[in-house]
């Protein structure tokens, strides 16, 4: 379903025209030579090879291809939960050789002719999101849905309009190469590059790309408010976060809803937080009751969906989305809507990506449930306060960091993230760039000591992307 030239070139003109970048879809620079830098010198990255396969490859470090972009030297990056959806292939547009990865810091390494805010050598976090800065949206700071960034045809058709391009995210959301390299291209890097203040490592200061900015989001944005119970269906990363964020914002009570080793690593390190392991309900009962029987009869007031669409619970959801009757599974949104009190909000962060079957409308509407899509979090708006959070130790995201590992190890790690394996959580991914760890961080896990120091990659793409 890749978009044509002509296609792209059309989308330009109707509605974008001059404001919009033109340099997108250039996922990896060894897909054309005049998109890798001159100097001819070569970085590691993370590319998808197909559906369930990544490999890490040796290609061209990126060129500015236009005056406003930004080349970042990567000191940091992670793997989210939402890079799985790249791996399993269920987000559309997907290109063989594409560069992966939507949350990077680093140091800027050079910058284009009208670039005035950052300088070389700084310090600076990405948002995962590229915005203008100066259309409807961006005005408001609703970086998520800037107008200008991409101009995919099928993300417009399919969502009756457009949403912000993203880093290493498919061709569905512009086509950017993403961060799980060495080096990377910002398009508008005075608008989606943010310093980072010497009291805020790259550890900490990464996380302001995406994961902090949207659980902020998910918190505010679905009204959590003084005396609130909430629940929260996903005790990953985002989940953690949206659990803290709620108890600043007022809530009475957390609730999370997983299962496994994640809700064990929750105890852990969040023993505030009550949980429900939906795998070991006793006979008879179903998230709901249980919910139910926790909040007076009448469930939560508040309730968070932050984790995904992707995974079906039950056989006919199953069959649905292996047959493409479905993209996503509506198991997770009905439990959350009937779980919820009357009258009460749900909000949806976890990736949903198209359409889905079997919802219950009728107790949306009955019991008036407000249900909120939060989108993906305008980036912009927030992360200057959270940094600020962040330098008054009000907020620390290393609790959700269980492993530090090598870039040059990240097509492991992929698969180990995928497998649940080793308690992992969230990952602070350090490259030859980065400084040393920070006070607090993991220690390095090192999967093949031989791979990392002798690294030669799977596949070395030249610049006919062969």
């Amino acid at each position: 379903m890749a978009m044509s030239q002509a296609a792209f070139k059309a989308e330009q003109a109707i509605g974008h025209g001059d404001n919009a970048t033109t340099a997108q879809d250039i996922t990896n620079p060894s897909f054309d030579k005049k998109y890798a830098d001159p100097s001819g010198e070569k970085m590691k990255a993370l590319a998808w090879m197909g559906k369930n396969k990544v490999e890490m490859v040796e290609v061209p470090k990126p060129a500015i291809v236009e005056p406003k972009d930004v080349i970042v030297k990567v000191t940091g990056s992670t793997v989210c939960g939402s890079d799985l959806h790249l791996l399993h292939g269920t987000v559309v547009e997907l290109k063989k050789g594409d560069i992966l990865g939507h949350e990077f810091c680093g140091i800027v390494d050079s910058v284009g002719s009208e670039v005035t805010k950052v300088r070389k050598g700084q310090r600076v976090v990405a948002s995962f999101q590229i915005a203008c800065g100066h259309c409807y949206y961006c005005d408001q700071k609703l970086s998520s849905q800037c107008e200008n960034t991409n101009s995919n045809t099928i993300e417009n058709a399919m969502y009756g309009g457009r949403t912000a391009g993203m880093f290493g995210y498919s061709h569905f959301t512009g086509g950017f190469a993403g961060g799980q390299a060495e080096y990377t291209r910002v398009p508008y890097g005075d608008v989606n590059l943010l310093p980072l203040p010497d009291d805020v490592p790259d550890e900490k200061g990464l996380f302001l790309s995406d994961v902090l900015c949207t659980s902020w989001h998910c918190v505010v944005d679905t009204g959590v408010k003084k005396g609130d119970v909430v629940a929260i269906w996903g005790a990953g990363p985002i989940g953690q976060m949206c659990a803290d964020f709620s108890l600043m914002n007022g809530a009475s009570r957390v609730i999370m809803i997983d299962a496994n080793w994640r809700l064990d690593y929750v105890k852990e390190r969040y023993p505030h937080i009550q949980t429900v392991d939906y795998s070991k309900l006793p006979k008879g009962e179903s998230v709901t009751s249980v919910l139910k029987k926790m909040c007076d009869g009448r469930g939560p007031d508040v309730s968070l969906e932050c984790a995904a669409g992707e995974y079906a619970k039950g056989w006919a959801h199953y069959f649905e989305m292996m047959l493409g009757l479905e993209t996503d599974t509506s198991e997770l949104v009905n439990e959350m809507i009937t779980s919820t009190r009357n009258m009460g909000s749900c909000g949806i962060t976890g990736v949903y990506v198209g359409f889905t079957n079997h919802f219950n409308i009728g107790s949306l509407m009955e019991r008036g449930i407000r249900l909120i899509g939060n989108g993906q979090a305008p980036v912009h708006m927030y992360w200057e306060s959270l940094l600020k959070m962040i330098q008054e130790n009000k907020i620390d995201p290393l609790k959700m960091v269980s492993h530090r590992v090598r870039l040059e190890e990240l097509d492991t790690i992929y698969y180990k993230f995928d497998e649940r394996a080793d308690g992992m959580q969230k990952v602070f991914v350090e490259t030859k760039f980065s400084a040393p760890a920070c006070k607090g961080s993991p220690a390095l896990t090192v999967y093949n000591q031989n791979a990392v120091d002798n690294f030669t990659p799977a596949r070395t793409m030249g610049v006919s992307g062969s």
